[in-house]
């Protein structure tokens, strides 16, 4: 780094290192979810695949019992989207999601999430009982129903049952009650998300931040002055990068192993510019018009190719020539993945 300015390589191994993907860590499941400020977990199988790559030592039936447990939940947080986060957190991060405008923030849910609360308390819930009670006691049917299902159910803290966050789980299932969360004073919650943020996937753009927890400015910039004094660098466009001061800022040259990540790894959707981590010419084939997001996997802390499981065996797609060093480590990788999941 010279004069403030990091370059995208510098930026590249800070990301790396923060996100565990540098070196493996010692760290429980729960741990691990927590220092990543939740992970995405449309696709049940994503956060345990996400935890192998992050750790020395991992069985999904860790993060099973946490889950079955109640440690860690499955819930709609930041950009509307599902994902896996300890107890602790979600009060946190529904109080710093409590005054953006998602639809949980309507007048419709506001009406709507005290029955909902009421019937979900009496024992899981799935949709189709919700839908036939939103008619039965509030007339609503058609398009109308299911949005205004959804929205006051996040509002109610309903939450998917935990089986639906296991390795077989599936994504519809069904909706439980969840303890309502300890209140926190919302721009104080945002401070600590985003400084929780920056140290997961820091140094980041104003425009990194908003992209991430899908916020307007008007609520980030009061949490952030709340975190000053921050660190600031500019990137090799010029852009200005916050940070936490004395985070983890390894050198270009620290190597990157090979990592495989899965669906909708949050290293790969939490910047506005992800070429840190993702080349621009590989964007549109890994994150899909559809929103779906490819597994991928890392050579030299870039995304070089795609994985799928095929009769229990890791078949790479790289998508360019790999030098016969990276196809050797990228297979030793792939094998070792293909230990977990036989095991798992």
């Amino acid at each position: 780094m010279a004069d403030g300015v990091l370059t995208l390589r510098e930026l590249n191994r800070a990301t790396l290192a923060r996100q565990l993907l540098l070196e493996r860590a010692r760290l429980a499941p729960a741990a691990i979810v927590e220092h990543l400020v939740g992970m995405q977990a449309q696709w049940p199988q994503a956060p345990y695949v996400g935890i192998w790559t992050r750790t020395e030592r991992f069985s999904r039936e860790e993060l099973e019992r946490e889950i079955v447990s109640g440690a860690v939940l499955k819930a709609t947080v930041m950009r509307q989207t599902l994902h896996l986060v300890t107890r602790r957190d979600y009060g946190l991060l529904r109080a710093a999601l409590s005054e953006t405008n998602y639809p949980e923030q309507s007048e419709t849910a506001k009406r709507l999430a005290p029955s909902v609360r009421a019937l979900a308390e009496t024992g899981p819930v799935t949709t189709a009982e919700a839908l036939a009670f939103l008619e039965r006691e509030h007339g609503l049917t058609g398009i109308d129903a299911r949005p205004a299902w959804r929205a006051a159910r996040v509002r109610a803290h309903v939450l998917h049952h935990h089986e639906t966050a296991l390795w077989g789980g599936r994504p519809e299932g069904r909706f439980v009650a969840v303890e309502e969360p300890e209140e926190h004073v919302p721009v104080q919650a945002r401070a600590e998300m985003l400084r929780r943020y920056l140290l997961a996937f820091g140094p980041a753009s104003t425009a990194d931040v908003r992209g991430w927890a899908m916020m307007r400015m008007t609520e980030i910039r009061p949490a952030l002055e709340l975190l000053e004094p921050l660190a600031r660098y500019r990137d090799e466009r010029g852009r200005e990068l916050l940070d936490v001061e004395d985070a983890p800022l390894p050198g270009a040259d620290v190597p990157a192993p090979v990592r495989f990540l899965p669906k909708w790894d949050n290293v790969l959707l939490a910047f506005a510019d992800r070429t840190r981590v993702l080349p621009e010419p590989y964007r549109k084939t890994v994150i899909r018009a559809n929103g779906d997001v490819a597994q991928t996997f890392l050579v030299d802390g870039l995304v070089a190719g795609t994985w799928r499981v095929e009769k229990g065996r890791v078949v790479v797609e790289p998508f360019a020539p790999l030098p016969r060093a990276a196809q050797r480590e990228v297979a030793d990788e792939a094998e070792r993945l293909e230990a977990w999941l036989a095991d798992a």
